[in-house]
């Protein structure tokens, strides 16, 4: 090492510690924080300008007048402080949160993967899903794991080929922690790809996963490319624009690691010595809000996400997660939301 006089080292001194303390700052989401006020001070904003309805037609305009002045006027402060936060982060701070690492590539020694399908009732389509993946020339092996199925799933399931197992927990989050565990105690050393028994996926898009893995540690299949997804899927327009934004408040929390566009899909690729360091990680008691959690749980522990156009269809028999209906995807996207930014214990069922 060069030797520095008294001088040099007082000068460099100030820069390592500004340096420091700007690493830091950059580490907190003042996106996520942004985006946040800033969706408030709109919400601020309509609610004191659609009191107007109430004011004059329930004639309550001299008590609701002064709150909705007030709404309208304040809602101003969030709107200019969230926005300044977001544009401090991305004009400011985004060169120092992108990760340093070079584009990923690693080959794949082995390109043959086991598939864990998750299944809850699923007797109608189980059978049509396991043999689709396994007539697939790289796929090793398929998994079900039932989550206390009550028709004839697990059957079904094994009469097709597949490995079955009953995850008697109940809960989404259960039974996917199930599927990784059993698939990443099967032997082989190729990728694991999750995904579930419903036949709204096709073991054709394991192809563009397996295109993507060599740059990341997750491949996570994207639904949001439009003629990727079949004309009519549970998936509504409500659905997949709130999808989307969840998506993106995501990406605001770990911007400069991701692009993130799809939060509830439960197609993806996994590599297994990632898999064996992430597993520990996650929280089984998060039900239906599992995915995002496993996301967000990834980018956190510093693993390489990348996501992957892959085709969505009609799934066969009803829903039972939730895309059941817009108000239980409601709620499912708010505990989301509640999860990413506050974190996930206050979501989880224990």
């Amino acid at each position: 090492m060069p030797h520095l006089d008294p001088g040099e080292e007082t000068a460099r001194r100030p820069r390592n510690a500004t340096l420091a303390v700007a690493e830091r700052v950059a580490r907190v989401p003042w996106v996520l924080y942004g985006v946040l006020a800033f969706s408030l001070g709109l919400a601020m904003y309509f609610v004191g300008v659609l009191m107007v309805f109430p004011r004059y037609l329930l004639g309550l305009d001299r008590i609701l007048r002064p709150v909705s002045e007030w709404l309208v006027w304040y809602s101003g402060v969030p709107l200019v402080a969230g926005l300044g936060l977001v544009l401090a982060d991305l004009l400011l701070l985004l060169g120092l949160k992108r990760t340093a690492r070079e584009v990923a590539w690693r080959s794949l020694p082995d390109r043959r993967v086991t598939v864990a399908l998750t299944a809850y009732n699923d007797e109608p389509s189980i059978g049509d899903a396991v043999r689709d993946f396994l007539a697939h020339p790289l796929v090793e092996r398929v998994i079900v794991v039932s989550n206390a199925s009550r028709d004839a799933t697990m059957a079904v399931a094994e009469a097709a080929g597949a490995l079955t197992f009953d995850e008697r927990r109940q809960g989404y989050g259960h039974c996917v922690h199930r599927c990784l565990t059993e698939a990443l105690a099967t032997q082989g050393a190729g990728p694991v790809v999750l995904c579930e028994g419903d036949g709204t996926f096709r073991a054709y898009d394991i192809d563009k996963l397996l295109a993507y893995a060599p740059h990341a540690d997750i491949v996570n299949g994207t639904r949001t490319v439009e003629r990727l997804r079949q004309p009519h899927t549970q998936l509504t327009t409500f659905m997949y624009y709130g999808n989307l934004f969840v998506g993106k408040l995501l990406e605001a929390k770990h911007v400069g690691h991701a692009t993130v566009t799809d939060v509830g899909t439960t197609y993806k690729l996994v590599h297994r010595d990632a898999l064996r360091r992430l597993l520990p990680r996650l929280d089984p008691t998060v039900n239906l809000e599992f995915n995002a959690h496993f996301l967000d749980t990834a980018l956190a522990e510093g693993f390489v996400l990348v996501e992957c156009p892959i085709t969505f269809h009609p799934r066969v028999g009803v829903s039972k997660g939730g895309n059941a209906s817009n108000v239980r995807a409601l709620k499912v996207g708010l505990r989301m939301m509640l999860g990413i930014v506050l974190g996930w214990r206050r979501v989880s069922a224990r």
